[in-house]
């Protein structure tokens, strides 16, 4: 975790240049011509609202390369070696910047068809402005993965049940919220998983949420695997 929030901000630049190039990669892509595709590292773009980053952060990591037809339509085809350590969090995000009091709603609504094979989840990534607290909303996860920190109970808030765990990855406190079965589809209201880690716990004040992303935390994906966003939204006021 730690060795992730670094490197997305540019502090520390941990993972190799990629070994194979852009043709294996979009080889895996969908036959329709995506409206913007990119193999490197840091690929970025913005895109109806939203901004997509292919963000190959960790150590270790092999290739990947991130296709979209919009910013709520958009998918990941990635080969990275069977060892430990997370290598991507390729993910959309919606910048929200508006504290959890003046919120009014913060919903998303999500559909995606993932690999039966590989490690990696499939998670909100909630940021404040000063990147002080990471709130993680785990909807599906496949091989040997696992939260930061330690467990504190369940809650069902948002539309879901979820196992929560608390930790902190030596730059920021994580919240870590892992839905108790996988889901492939379906809404989250957001603002009540927030009040509840602000006003029922109390592990953080009335933040400023930033960023809210979406995406897939890849540990492994050997071969070459496709994750594919079929639609994403994230509304809030």
């Amino acid at each position: 975790m730690a060795t992730r929030t670094l490197s997305r901000f540019g502090k520390a630049l941990l993972a190799p240049a990629l070994a194979l190039g852009a043709t294996v990669g979009l080889a895996a892509a969908p036959a329709s011509a995506a409206v913007w595709n990119s193999c490197d590292q840091w690929g970025n773009t913005s895109l109806n609202g939203y901004t997509l980053y292919n963000n190959i952060w960790g150590s270790g990591a092999g290739s990947q390369c991130v296709w979209a037809n919009s910013g709520t339509n958009w998918g990941v085809w990635a080969d990275h070696p069977n060892t430990g350590g997370i290598k991507s969090y390729p993910n959309s995000k919606k910048v929200i910047n508006k504290t959890i009091t003046s919120l009014t709603s913060l919903t998303s609504s999500y559909n995606v068809t993932v690999p039966s094979s590989g490690a990696y989840n499939t998670s909100y990534d909630i940021w404040d402005t000063d990147y002080d607290y990471e709130i993680m909303l785990w909807v599906n996860h496949n091989g040997a993965v696992g939260p930061l920190g330690t467990f504190q109970g369940s809650v069902t808030l948002g539309g879901h049940t979820w196992n929560v765990y608390k930790g902190n990855n030596g730059a920021n406190e994580v919240f870590s919220f892992l839905r108790t079965s996988d889901s492939t589809s379906g809404s989250v209201n957001i603002l009540p998983i927030l009040k509840w880690i602000k006003d029922t716990k109390k592990w953080m004040g009335n933040e400023t949420i930033g960023d809210v992303q979406f995406g897939y935390e890849i540990t492994s994906s050997s071969g070459g695997l496709n994750f594919t966003t079929n639609n994403l939204t994230v509304s809030g006021g």
